[in-house]
């Protein structure tokens, strides 16, 4: 299986990595889960008052969401996607955690901040969850956490934009990094499962789930990432039938 998983993976970069710019390498997570993640920077919340994680963890697990407020890819599906599975969650579970849609674009504002929140409630429906913040801040503070988070991505001159992963990190109330969720649409249970985990000061879990970062392919011309599941569904049938051939040829030396 894990041959199979590296084939798939091989066969989706190949055409990226004849690009200039290649959004795979740059928007990238390094998985170090128990990294110390500093929580006293300086930053300012979607109202424009000056905070810190550590002030909005408040002895607390925290979903923290690297965004661009101002996203014109997936940004706003991410947040979407854990507004649904917070509101999924058993009501014991409010005010146990909070959520923060971390900006890491220097550029961006309370302004930006708030507008994003506004258009998240449009999107959903619903207000935010309770105790969910916009933060935005400078270069350095921004830095200091993605770094520690090894969350990676880069900005694009061609485009104007950043190439950036989906994905968000559950940080303990010690600030240390439990783990990541991959992707856009977080199962509710197992989100429950993380907070738990992350209120002990534990690590685990998110390994399996990293294939999701390759599953959205970057077009240098329109600045837009697209699923990519028709060729993925292609790629998952050569797979099949290379996993078959191999069984066959397996079963074949067993008999001799």
């Amino acid at each position: 299986m894990k041959a199979l998983l590296a084939i798939l993976l091989a066969l989706l970069s190949t055409p990226v990595a004849a690009q200039q710019f290649d959004p795979f390498k740059e928007a990238r997570i390094d998985n170090d889960p128990g990294a110390s993640i500093p929580l006293d920077g300086a930053f300012v919340d979607q109202n424009g008052r000056p905070t810190s994680l550590q002030r909005i963890a408040d002895g607390r697990p925290l979903l923290l969401v690297p965004v661009l407020h101002e996203c014109p890819n997936f940004c706003r599906v991410t947040l979407s996607g854990i507004t649904d599975a917070i509101a999924a969650l058993p009501a014991g579970e409010r005010g146990r955690f909070a959520t923060v849609a971390f900006g890491i674009d220097p550029r961006e504002g309370p302004a930006e901040a708030a507008d994003d929140l506004h258009r998240l409630a449009e999107q959903t429906g619903r207000a935010p969850p309770p105790d969910t913040f916009a933060t935005t801040g400078p270069k350095s503070a921004i830095r200091d956490v993605t770094d520690a988070l090894g969350y990676h991505y880069k900005w694009d001159e061609r485009i104007g934009q950043y190439a950036h992963a989906a994905a968000f990190a559950v940080i303990t109330p010690q600030g240390h990094l439990s783990r990541w969720f991959y992707g856009l649409d977080p199962d509710p249970a197992e989100l429950g499962k993380a907070l738990e985990v992350a209120r002990q000061d534990k690590t685990g879990g998110g390994w399996a789930q990293q294939l999701l970062l390759v599953c959205f392919h970057y077009d240098p011309e329109t600045g837009q990432y697209t699923p990519a599941i028709t060729k993925i569904l292609r790629l998952a049938g050569f797979a099949t039938v290379l996993a078959i051939g191999l069984g066959i040829l397996f079963l074949r030396r067993r008999t001799q």
